[in-house]
């Protein structure tokens, strides 16, 4: 079934669950890796908030430290990246370049117009990745 699997996480309750079904699809191969992903985007408050890198990391990792044991806990084969840029643009850039079998992300609670003016993260991911894409709500 799917090997290579590519979880988007930002620490949501959506997330959470979207690692759950990770999960569940990597039991169903042992050759399975999951390959957790977190999008950040920097700016300048972020930089002015965390003047140095060791503080913004550690808040990232803190974000996915949920789901980063949830996948441990379940003897899950697993790495972990961080990318930078506007995160629906960079995790289907990531899945398409690395060639995964499915990309895992929750859904995002926007309302019909904000969703069709500003697009949401897993209906940009949905239409451009070159795989299987698999949308928790």
């Amino acid at each position: 079934m799917f090997e290579k699997i590519l979880l988007a996480t930002d620490g949501s309750e959506h997330a959470i669950r979207a690692t759950e079904k990770a999960i569940a699809v990597a039991e169903c191969n042992e050759d399975s890796i999951v390959h957790l992903v977190y999008v950040f985007e920097s700016s300048k408050a972020d930089v002015l908030e965390n003047w140095n890198t060791t503080g913004a990391q550690g808040k990232r990792e803190e974000k996915i430290r949920p789901t980063e044991e949830k996948i441990k806990n379940a003897g899950i084969n697993y790495e972990v990246e961080y990318l930078r840029g506007e995160p629906g643009p960079t995790i289907v850039k990531h899945a398409n370049e690395n060639q995964f079998d499915v990309v895992v992300l929750g859904s995002r609670g926007l309302n019909r117009f904000q969703e069709l003016v500003l697009g949401s993260v897993s209906h940009k991911v949905a239409k451009r990745a070159n795989c299987a894409v698999l949308i928790i709500k």
